[in-house]
């Protein structure tokens, strides 16, 4: 992909997607530091770009903390100098955790405020450090990650739907308020996307199921986000800015 040579992207989270985002971030010549919870989760990230033909570097932070998030951008600034783009992908995906994020009468306030702490402040976070770098290197791009999930509705997952939904009115925030600074600042909404993870989770069945309700005649790869991820994060985006992309096969159509 064009529009990626030496860019330096920042990953918040690790894991399919990311992985296959690394790879063709790596084939275009950018370099990724990848921060997850787990290091080695974040090394897989990180050996993707490089096996591509780019640069990674895997580090451990969890988004939630706004002391390891600092670090986070200034290990980027030691390691490579600047920061061109920023890809959060992280989310409060602990099987535990997910099963205690019911509905809106039975939820435990706990439960709720470490989703939100996850997947809405860690954001928040992450886009509060690196943008003003992005600035100083002259402008780039910030990807977060949703949910087609914000627009179908689900009957659990209460704090999951509604901090997705936050950080699609937070994305709209960045592209309007930095725009003129040539900050663009986008959304990628997944449908149901067969990692790994989601493959030994979800039973054959139910992949099926989900299908069936479906304009598609298939599932979804890491890699079909991360070509739009890629995209959005190359020169070649440059035009699109304040969008929330559904990459679901169809599953959630809006204008």
């Amino acid at each position: 992909m064009e529009g990626l040579k030496d860019k330096v992207i920042v990953f918040a989270g690790a894991g399919g997607i990311a992985t296959a985002t690394a790879g063709f971030l790596g084939a275009g010549g950018a370099k990724i530091i990848v921060s997850d919870i787990v290091l080695d989760s974040a090394e897989r990230t990180a050996s993707a770009c490089r096996d591509a033909g780019g640069e990674g570097v895997a580090t451990v932070a969890d988004i939630a903390d706004e002391s390891q998030v600092k670090a986070l951008i200034e290990f980027a600034l030691r390691t490579y100098g600047r920061i061109d783009g920023l890809f959060n992908v992280a989310a409060n995906i602990n099987p535990l955790e997910v099963a205690r994020d019911t509905n809106v009468v039975d939820i435990e306030l706990d439960a709720w405020q470490r989703t939100i702490d996850v997947n809405l402040t860690g954001y928040l976070l992450t886009c509060k450090y690196a943008i003003p770098h992005i600035i100083a290197a002259g402008g780039g791009a910030v990807v977060n990650t949703i949910s087609d999930a914000v627009y179908a509705g689900m009957e659990t997952s209460v704090a999951y739907q509604a901090t997705k939904a936050g950080v699609s009115a937070m994305t709209r925030h960045i592209a309007r308020a930095y725009g003129k600074e040539r900050v663009r600042a986008n959304s990628v909404a997944p449908g149901m996307v067969l990692t790994e993870q989601t493959m030994q989770n979800l039973p054959l069945e139910y992949q099926e199921q989900i299908l069936a309700t479906m304009p598609s005649w298939r599932l979804g790869a890491p890699s079909d986000l991360g070509a739009t991820v890629a995209f959005l994060l190359s020169d070649l985006g440059e035009w699109i800015t304040g969008q929330a992309l559904c990459v679901d096969g169809g599953a959630v159509m809006r204008a």
